[in-house]
């Protein structure tokens, strides 16, 4: 019996491996423009014809020389890789020499490029299998323009099986916005039917950049840091909305990238949505962005075609820096105090105070040698705090203050306790029962329709309306939800009076918390009113002479 097992012919080789890079309009401009980026482009212009099946991506990187267009659509030729021991070391987003040479099987392909430093450039023409049909000298900057056309015209179920033109341009969208994020440096510009679709400018940092792509995250609703790792050697740059100003519905803006390419990393995520949880809403999401160099040893990219999935070695390891991270971008310090921020609630305030022109602040005299970041001043209406920092004022809202403060105190020391006297409960559910024995409370029948509790959390020991909490405690969840209505029933009530010195230790404990933006259900604490808007407002900077008509 004949063997069934055959070797491929080389064109199917050929057309697997185009398939598996090249397979709709976005992957050609991803390729394209990683290319773009390896040369050193500053300057990357896509162009887009979705009805013709078109694709040109013009750059002024470093270019080509004759030499170099000759080889450059053959099959796995790459000047990036030479042998396999430099799969351990890439640096650059494209290695595999199959982009190109995928390009000529399912289009048509032509590159001008003249490199830096010559004084003529080159137009080449290439057919199946990279094979040079046409080559020309030609007038252009240094640089190079890809461009690629008839995508897919001899496979025509290849066409009709892709998403219709609108949904492959919000794909290619995407991808741009993707490469941008991972290189703010550069401008691109993107086209489409000889229109200008949308441009994303230059930026020092990606922090400054994501407003162009969310237009309804303010730069004052971010926070950027940046962490050098000494072993081994990395770096982390971190941007995260502050979840007291800004959050998704869908955990769509958690994204992680690698050496200048965004990746798939479901351990990498998850570290992220747990670091912020119980800082937002219920289902509401983080907007976060974390670029994480490494040492390119740490890293195996050749797992999947796209090189969106990654091996990456201690994965342990990271997942503690990022928490980390996380937890120092959230944290109050000197640094952010003076940061613009609250803008629009800030102007509204503003606008509001303006018209009724008065104010109503109590004020305290305070210990001006003290060394916290924020001094408490007054009590406002029993709720809210004044505090004062060095550019401008807060106002804390006391409960939730110390519902934050609490809440991470009960989740580090949650502790049952016995109570001398049982609490009685009356007409619970089966279910409310088994809700309160699910978070280990002792509980027993004590009479008909009646439910002696014999130990309860510490904190609701002290109270008077420990039985109302524990009634909020049998109503559902589990024990996160628990520890946060714990925390809520045993903060300081808003209508409280509080001394100034209660209303330092306050503010002491609060700063110090871990996640001191917002409390666990997701509200923000504290509205800023800085020196600046004050300013304006008082009409500070007018000249003397002038504002008093003379």
């Amino acid at each position: 019996m004949a063997s069934t097992i055959q070797p491929l012919p080389t064109e199917v080789v050929y057309l697997i491996t185009a398939g598996e890079v090249i397979d709709c309009f976005g992957s050609v401009v991803r390729e394209l423009v990683e290319n773009s980026l390896d040369a050193g482009a500053t300057r990357i212009v896509v162009s887009l014809w979705p009805q013709q099946w078109r694709v040109r991506v013009a750059d002024n990187g470093w270019g080509m020389n004759f030499d170099d267009l000759q080889q450059a659509a053959t099959a796995h030729t790459t000047s990036k890789i030479h042998s396999s021991a430099d799969l351990w070391k890439i640096k650059s987003l494209g290695f595999r020499g199959e982009a190109l040479h995928s390009l000529t099987t399912l289009a048509d392909l032509e590159i001008f490029s003249r490199a830096v430093g010559i004084n003529e450039g080159w137009r080449v023409v290439y057919g199946d299998n990279g094979e040079v049909l046409e080559t020309e000298v030609t007038a252009i900057a240094p640089g190079t323009v890809v461009t690629v056309d008839n995508l897919f015209a001899n496979y025509p179920a290849r066409r009709q099986g892709l998403p219709n033109a609108t949904q492959q341009m919000k794909t290619v969208q995407g991808i741009i916005q993707q490469i941008a994020l991972c290189h703010p440096h550069v401008t691109y510009q993107v086209w489409q039917n000889d229109r200008e679709w949308f441009t994303i400018c230059p930026a020092s940092s990606v922090g400054k950049l994501i407003p162009q792509i969310l237009p309804q995250v303010k730069q004052g609703d971010l926070k950027e840091i940046k962490l050098e790792i000494p072993n081994p050697q990395s770096t982390i740059t971190l941007v995260i909305g502050l979840p007291d100003r800004c959050h998704r519905h869908r955990p769509d803006w958690v994204k992680v990238a690698i050496n200048g390419r965004m990746i798939k990393s479901p351990e990498l995520e998850q570290t992220i949505l747990s670091s912020f949880h119980k800082t937002l809403p219920r289902d509401r999401y983080p907007v976060c962005f974390l670029h994480l160099a490494i040492s390119p040893d740490q890293i195996n990219w050749n797992r999947n075609p796209a090189k969106t999935e990654i091996y990456l070695n201690e994965i342990n390891s990271w997942q503690e820096q990022i928490t980390e991270a996380i937890n120092q971008a959230l944290r109050i310090s000197e640094a952010n105090l003076k940061e613009s921020v609250h803008t629009t609630r800030v102007s509204n305030l503003l606008k509001v105070s303006e018209k009724k022109g008065s104010y109503n602040f109590n004020s305290k005299n305070v210990d001006t040698n003290t060394h916290n970041y924020l001094k408490a001043v007054a009590q406002v209406s029993n709720t809210y705090i004044i505090a004062e920092h060095s550019g401008g004022m807060w106002l804390v809202e006391q409960h939730i203050a110390h519902e934050r403060v609490l809440y991470e105190q009960i989740c580090d020391h949650w502790q049952i306790v016995p109570v001398e006297t049982p609490i009685i409960l009356y007409q619970l559910s089966p279910t409310q029962v088994a809700q309160l024995e699910r978070i280990n409370l002792d509980i027993e029948p004590f009479g008909e329709q009646l439910w002696a509790v014999r130990t309860i959390p510490a904190m609701l020991k002290t109270r008077e309306d420990s039985a109302e909490a524990l009634l909020e405690l049998s109503w559902g969840g589990d024990l996160q939800t628990a520890q946060v209505a714990v925390a809520c029933r045993t903060a300081i009530r808003n209508g409280t009076p509080m001394s100034l010195t209660e209303m330092q230790q306050l503010l002491d404990d609060w700063q110090r918390t871990r996640n001191p933006l917002t409390c666990p259900h997701g509200r923000p604490i504290y509205l800023s009113l800085e020196e600046s808007a004050l300013s304006r407002f008082f009409r500070r900077h007018w000249v003397v002479g002038k504002s008093h008509g003379i």
